[in-house]
């Protein structure tokens, strides 16, 4: 009966470590707007994002040019474009772009383009000094904010405000979930009858949950790649980036559940030969 309970308290606390690490990632650098800008700045030393950037700058301003009756070299102007993403002034405005975005998808405040589609603003980059003198000298004015659709083709079922839910039970479910696994762990171990066996075990919960989140992105793959086919053209590309960024930053803590589960492995059986040599020695 012991090593049902045991047993069963174990699978509980698998199920809900394969549930707090995922949750904690996504709370941290996705809902949390802190976070998520912080998780934007990082990806956008991403060389790849930074091309796609510049040439998205380098069609708006051609567009605001047009628009102002004003000739641009486009050459000139993606010169400047890639030399301004590829500065240290480029990631914190690259976050504060995608402010729009997150507000979009996780409030119902109204940060969006008149006709509630999906944007991000590139207002904030555009109005850097290495862009103003340059437009200046083309005679094109940035306006206060220059809003891109993110998705051309957006399902309907991608609407102002969809992830709200996330925004205000997030930061309680993945706290509840991780404290849970906590408790749940302590539990096994005092129901044990082999402390060292069920701290191998529970070593074991966390490989099986690193290897599980390793497989299961992998899988996951082919659907994100259906949910990038409504961006196309330089925005695809940024799209492409910030998923491969947040694919790594998940392999990090992937990788980390790993090596925790495996050092538990490593505990557990030093403490089961212990004491097994103790029990002799009585």
């Amino acid at each position: 009966m012991r090593f049902v309970m045991t047993l069963f308290l174990w699978v509980l606390t698998t199920i809900l470590v394969a549930v707090a690490v995922p949750s904690a990632w996504v709370q941290k650098n996705i809902i949390d707007p802190q976070g998520y800008s912080s998780f934007a700045e990082s990806a956008a030393t991403d060389p790849q994002l930074q091309q796609a950037v510049a040439g998205e700058l380098t069609t708006q301003v051609q567009s605001l040019a047009a628009q102002n009756g004003s000739q641009v070299e486009p050459r000139r102007i993606r010169a400047v474009a890639n030399a301004y993403t590829a500065g240290s002034a480029f990631p914190r405005q690259f976050a504060l772009a995608n402010q729009v975005a997150h507000t979009w998808m996780f409030t119902n405040r109204l940060s969006r383009s008149e006709d509630g589609s999906w944007v991000i603003d590139l207002a904030p980059m555009l109005s850097d000094p290495s862009f103003a003198e340059t437009l200046s000298g083309f005679g094109v004015e940035v306006p206060q904010t220059l809003t891109v659709p993110i998705a051309s083709s957006a399902p309907d079922s991608l609407r102002p405000g969809i992830l709200r839910p996330l925004a205000v039970w997030g930061p309680w479910v993945s706290v509840a979930v991780a404290v849970l696994a906590g408790v749940f762990a302590l539990l096994t171990l005092a129901v044990a009858r082999a402390r060292g066996k069920a701290l191998a075990a529970l070593g074991i919960s966390g490989l099986l949950v690193g290897a599980a989140g390793w497989a299961g992105l992998e899988a996951g793959r082919r659907y994100l790649n259906e949910a990038l086919n409504h961006t196309s053209g330089d925005i695809r590309q940024m799209a492409d980036a910030m998923v491969g960024h947040a694919i790594d930053s998940l392999h990090q803590w992937l990788n980390l559940t790993l090596a925790a589960g495996g050092g538990l492995v490593l505990f557990g059986i030093v403490v089961a030969v212990l004491g097994g040599l103790r029990r002799r020695s009585d």
